[in-house]
């Protein structure tokens, strides 16, 4: 398996911007595909954002489409995901996941067997 490690939360303010970083350990990683989720206080983990291996298709949660980006860059390893325009509603701990089954549209947390241990953020308002 892989292992990742998350970076980039933190505390901003609502309007503002973050962006995650996830990286990623072993020579495969180009192969996986790689996902984010969050988990906000009392509620259930949810899907954020996906990309394929290749970087070639994404997916988004409804609540962060045209906010959120998820791109990959494979020579470095790692997955990122650069938010714009954050809500209150966006605070969370945020977990970054890869499969190198290459599920698809990536949605589901069982798609991921693999996971990072997360990074907080938090949006004031």
């Amino acid at each position: 398996q892989v292992q990742l490690v998350e970076s980039g939360g933190g505390l901003v303010q609502a309007g503002g911007s973050l962006r995650l970083s996830c990286a990623a350990s072993g020579r495969t990683f180009s192969r996986y595909t790689m996902g984010w989720f969050r988990r906000a206080p009392g509620k259930e983990r949810e899907f954020v954002a996906a990309i394929t291996w290749n970087g070639v298709n994404t997916n988004y949660a409804s609540s962060v489409k045209g906010r959120f980006t998820i791109f990959r860059a494979s020579a470095e390893n790692t997955v990122y995901l650069q938010m714009t325009a954050l809500k209150p509603e966006d605070t969370a701990v945020y977990y970054c996941a890869a499969d190198p089954r290459r599920p698809w549209p990536a949605t589901n947390s069982a798609d991921f067997a693999s996971w990072g241990q997360g990074t907080q953020v938090t949006v004031s308002s």
